[in-house]
């Protein structure tokens, strides 16, 4: 019953501006649609950023996120040598790619299959599934708070997977007919919650807590959000994502498809990430680095679009719950200073819905004298 009402608020907590859907945009510049021409000033006045250089990048071997094994991870032979590895990553990188998981190939194509063919369908069947004013769930856009700010080339369908008292089916699409079945999202959401835990069960370690201590601060708050970014003409001047960090604990992302365009920041360049196959790409959340006050770190990430080709990914969130506190834990504190305020997480969740993309620019007004 608390998890219902914690549903309830996080709906009234704020959503995004409705605003032009931007798979339509996309496919009605592609075919010269008259309507499209005649509004084209007034879309690219909302969408490109003269500011913005995609080739602003950099392309060197030396500079691939870090690779971490959970087979490796989690075997007494070799399981201290990996554990450094993602003490490191976690430190010094905020994001890595997860290999041998243990997340079935099958079970991620069947899941990839339905998110494609969800893109597929017409606007309106997916409208059905549309987020309502003032809501965080269904599909639309996120983060949109002004009719000034420049928008992301791109749609999305955000849905709360776990716990199970938390999910709203008029938010999950019906088309495909298999989207909905138990083998398949909800199968992926358990499967990749058991990964995540795993994880902040080594996380903990790393920092001298008890094992369960960040599992228990993110066990129960899931949420996906599957990205849409078709491709633009105009690609070099806009973004997907407008750099941010994740206003999670940790996020586990899928990509969909081969086409690349997650870009982390790293010593004022960015780096292109060019994922494994079968592999996750992890990162750090805003949560996570505040409850290790710091010692781990969420990194400014972006989304570039190509100029040819849609790019789909699925971002599997894991975070606090409603009702919960979020601030440096004690143990992390201790003897040291305390970097971040500390509130709820509803305060902190109507922060996140109520700005744009902007950088790490929240974690720095949650700074302690910053």
């Amino acid at each position: 019953m608390a998890m219902v009402e914690n549903r309830g608020r996080l709906g009234g907590l704020g959503g995004s501006l409705k605003v032009d859907n931007v798979q339509a945009l996309a496919t009605a510049a592609a075919a010269d649609d008259p309507k499209y021409i005649l509004t084209r000033d007034r879309i690219l006045n909302r969408y490109i950023r003269p500011e913005t250089d995609v080739d602003d990048l950099v392309r060197v071997d030396d500079d691939r996120i870090p690779v971490v094994d959970l087979q490796r991870l989690v075997d007494p032979n070799s399981s201290q040598e990996e554990a450094d590895k993602l003490k490191s990553a976690c430190e010094d990188w905020g994001f890595f790619q997860l290999v041998n998981h243990g997340v079935s190939e099958e079970l991620m194509e069947r899941v990839k299959a339905d998110v494609e063919g969800f893109f597929r369908l017409p606007l309106e069947a997916k409208e059905e599934c549309a987020q309502l004013p003032g809501g965080l769930e269904g599909y639309g856009q996120a983060f949109v708070v002004s009719e000034e700010q420049k928008l992301d080339w791109g749609d999305m369908l955000f849905l709360l997977s776990q716990p199970q008292s938390c999910k709203a089916p008029k938010f999950w699409p019906t088309d495909p007919p298999t989207f909905r079945q138990a083998e398949t999202l909800d199968k992926y959401s358990l499967e990749v919650r058991r990964v995540a835990h795993c994880i902040l069960g080594f996380m903990s370690r790393n920092l001298g807590l008890e094992s369960d201590r960040l599992i228990d601060s993110f066990k129960e708050f899931q949420s996906f959000r599957i990205n849409y970014y078709p491709p633009c003409p105009y690609a070099k001047n806009v973004l997907g994502i407008a750099p941010h960090s994740d206003a999670v604990g940790l996020t586990i992302l899928l990509q969909v498809n081969s086409v690349e365009g997650l870009q982390i920041s790293r010593n004022g360049r960015w780096i292109p990430v060019k994922p494994l196959p079968g592999a996750f790409v992890a990162n750090i959340g805003d949560i996570l680095e505040m409850l290790t006050n710091g010692k781990y770190k969420s990194i400014e990430h972006r989304v570039i679009v190509d100029l040819s080709k849609e790019r789909l990914s699925i971002a599997a969130f894991h975070t606090a719950s409603m009702g919960s506190v979020v601030g440096p834990l004690p143990e992390l504190v201790d003897g040291s200073k305390e970097y971040y305020k500390s509130l709820s997480m509803e305060d902190f969740t109507k922060l996140v819905v109520s700005s744009k993309l902007d950088g790490k620019g929240l974690m720095d007004r949650l700074k302690l004298n910053p």
